[in-house]
């Protein structure tokens, strides 16, 4: 008989190989690792979902979403055939850009190309001054023929950004209103980033229309299949009920007309770069803010998790199939508006995350000079590592099954079998063919794997170094949290090559972005560019009244989408000096000018007492907070729950201890599953840590133990 009808909220983040599900059943956290499908990842969300209830049949579904599809349609360059609408004149800002050298001496290097090539770009005679007011009109007969010339040239959307937009945006809204009888999706920049700078408010607007209609299609395959899925259990249940109850059933039908209440369709929501989720109308509308998507989920679940413990100063390493990615936290998260993606400008808020191509399936091979290279090439899900019984050119994955840090039999608690003939019969042979064109003997298959390892683990500390020493801040004074499917496996050396103390393994590594997901709230970023420059006194009751006009739009952005809680604004402001080029972002306070001044020395070593500031962007933050993101970070992370429904509890292994190689010495290692661990006890290295998403490499000479959390820490000095 099917089990009772009930709400189910599942956290889904797609990665490169897996795709990850978190889930709360009878008070504790439950997770389910599939393999990712890459040409269309909903088939494997909704084969999860499915897997998740096949017991169930569930009155109603929220998924919380995070994906990949925006970042991968950016670094493919796969999206949307878009035309850009500008104002005449400045139909080449995107391809000028701002003239910055990536490489100061290669006059050879080539330039990022736009996402619009110039026979989709079309100017309209209009002008706006700086200060908003119009000073040219488009004319109706000009928008008559710029509409003709849009649709001979057949693109599938549309970006709009017209110079000083964000002052007064009437001309952007007459030429969308021309545009409109195109039905063709349209991203305009007022809506969008209503700031200045030119080229980045240009260049964010562009990404956005490049993959509205690719994420549009997506989220739409989405919803239909999970409202397909959601059919089969209602007809499940109504029959059940049939069956079961015949005479009430029948009571049903002559009171209401039908077997069963019309139950409400499931919701869908998508985490943002800026760290919180969004409806999915919002996300489908400005895909733009969904290019971080997985890996914002990754550093709330990890300064969660970390906090936990009682550690607040982090630097989070998600590595995961196909990359690594790595932020600096602080006590708080914060967001930035200067990232870039695939060489390109994104103006949204997003969380500082920086990414390398160094994942488990990342690939290796030799260069012409014989020289060895891991990445940023990937395996991916298809055909996987050659472990995975598909793969046929060695990935770190092999490298670590090779080296003895994976064991076989206890990859993915068991479910799953890591093929180490296959992996070295196969490795072998390619090693062979490699060598044989350069006439010399091949590297022994741990030579070959503890080169790969050595080779990902130095792409990987470059990464940390760059959030961390590169931008001022000493790694010695924070924790590192590993997580990501292979995070485990190299953490310890990390941790060791920068002298970072502690390494925190969190209660669940494999699926940590999904439970930050789960712990996200409901954020919308809203700003607007003003350029005010003040002396002395802060304009308090001007300033009030620009942000409560931001609050008004969120508050009815909020009512749209049928949130019930009041949200909480946080609001900031870009300060700099006048005469510079670049801004402080400063809460707004009635100490907001002192506060620039503290910050200001901090970063820059020095202040400018008694001269003109400029206030340049205001910023609101409106969050509402989920029931469920008050859950998990307290009593929900690390409980030592199981990791999913129908996981069976893991045997002893049949011997204790395997061989693994540690700085080119083989080493007799103790194999211990996490589920066995005593909290509170302290174990000494080398050893191997084994769960359902992950395996922790513990170097020797270093002690670990598990805490009150349930996290793993390990003390590297």
């Amino acid at each position: 008989m099917p089990r009772r009808s009930h709400f189910v909220r599942i956290a889904i983040d797609t990665g490169g190989t897996f795709t990850d599900c978190v889930w709360v059943e009878a008070g504790r956290l439950r997770m389910l690792k599939v393999f990712s499908t890459p040409v269309d990842p909903s088939h494997a969300i909704v084969e999860a979902i499915r897997r998740i209830t096949e017991e169930n049949t569930a009155a109603e579904l929220v998924l919380l979403h995070g994906t990949t599809v925006g970042t991968n349609t950016l670094l493919e360059r796969k999206g949307a055939r878009t035309a850009l609408v500008t104002t005449a004149g400045f139909e080449d800002a995107i391809e000028i850009g701002r003239q910055a050298r990536p490489k100061l001496y290669d006059f050879f290097f080539d330039r990022i190309e736009p996402l619009v090539p110039k026979d989709l770009r079309f100017g309209i005679n209009e002008r706006t001054a700086s200060d908003g007011e119009i000073l040219t009109s488009p004319k109706p007969e000009e928008l008559h023929t710029l509409g003709n010339q849009i649709a001979q040239a057949s693109p599938q959307s549309i970006a709009i950004s017209l110079l000083f937009s964000f002052a007064n945006p009437k001309n952007e809204e007459d030429v969308a209103e021309a545009l409109k009888p195109l039905a063709l999706p349209l991203s305009i920049s007022h809506e969008i980033l209503p700031e200045f700078r030119e080229y980045e408010r240009t260049s964010t607007v562009v990404i956005n229309a490049y993959l509205q209609p690719v994420m549009q299609s997506y989220l739409e395959s989405l919803e239909r299949r999970t409202q397909e899925l959601v059919g089969e259990w209602r007809f499940r249940a109504k029959h059940a009920d049939v069956e079961e109850r015949p005479f009430r059933a029948a009571k049903k039908r002559s009171n209401t007309g039908a077997l069963a209440p019309v139950e409400p369709s499931p919701r869908i929501f998508v985490m943002q770069s800026s760290g919180g989720i969004t409806a999915l109308s919002t996300a489908a509308r400005e895909p733009v803010r969904t290019v971080l998507s997985g890996p914002a989920g990754g550093v709330v679940g990890a300064l969660a998790t970390a906090r936990a413990s009682g550690f607040d100063r982090i630097i989070a390493f998600d590595m995961g199939g196909t990359s690594t990615d790595v932020s600096l936290v602080e006590g708080e998260i914060t967001t930035a508006t200067e990232a870039q993606v695939a060489g390109l400008p994104i103006g949204v808020p997003m969380l500082d995350i920086h990414t390398v191509g160094a994942g488990g399936g990342s690939l290796a091979r030799f260069d012409a000079a014989g020289v060895l290279r891991v990445g940023p090439e990937s395996a991916g899900a298809d055909p996987g590592p050659i472990c995975y019984g598909r793969g046929t050119q060695p990935t770190v994955t092999d490298a670590n099954l090779l080296l003895g840090r994976l064991q076989p039999t206890r990859f993915l608690g068991g479910d799953f079998t890591l093929d180490l003939d296959r992996t070295r019969a196969l490795t072998t042979a390619w090693l062979k063919k490699a060598w044989l064109k350069k006439n010399s003997s091949p590297l022994t298959l741990e030579k070959f794997a503890a080169g790969v390892v050595r080779v990902v683990n130095a792409t990987m500390e470059k990464a940390i170094r760059v959030v961390s020493i590169e931008r001022g801040r000493d790694p010695r004074q924070f924790a590192l949290v590993a997580f990501g499917g292979a995070g485990g496996l190299h953490a310890c050396a990390l941790a060791e090559a920068l002298s970072i103390p502690r390494v925190i393994v969190p209660a669940f590594p494999g699926a940590l972005s999904a439970l930050g997901i789960l712990a996200s709230d409901v954020v919308k970023d809203y700003s607007r560019t003003i350029l005010w420059r003040v002396s002395g006194k802060v304009p308090a009751q001007e300033l009030n009244r620009e942000f409560s006009a931001l609050a008004k739009n969120a508050a009815k952005d909020f009512r749209d989408e049928s949130w019930q809680r009041q949200p909480h604004y946080h609001r900031s402001i870009d300060i700099r000096y006048r005469g510079q080029g670049y801004e402080l972002n400063i809460p707004f306070t009635k100490n907001v000018f002192h506060d620039f001044e503290q910050e200001h020395h901090r970063r820059y070593g020095y202040t400018h007492p008694g001269r003109e500031v400029e206030l340049v962007t205001l910023r609101l933050r409106a969050t509402v907070r989920t029931a469920r993101a008050a859950h998990v970070g307290t009593a929900y992370v690390g409980t030592g729950a199981l990791a999913r429904r129908e996981r069976a509890k893991l045997a002893r292994p049949s011997t204790p201890k395997a061989p693994v190689l540690f700085d080119t010495k083989k080493q007799e290692t103790k194999i211990h599953s996490r589920d066995e661990l005593q909290p509170g006890k302290n174990y000494s290295g080398p050893a191997i840590i084994t769960e359902y998403s992950a395996t922790t490499v513990i170097a020797p000479g270093k002690s670990f133990h598990l805490d009150r959390a349930g996290n793993l820490i390990v003390t590297i000095r």
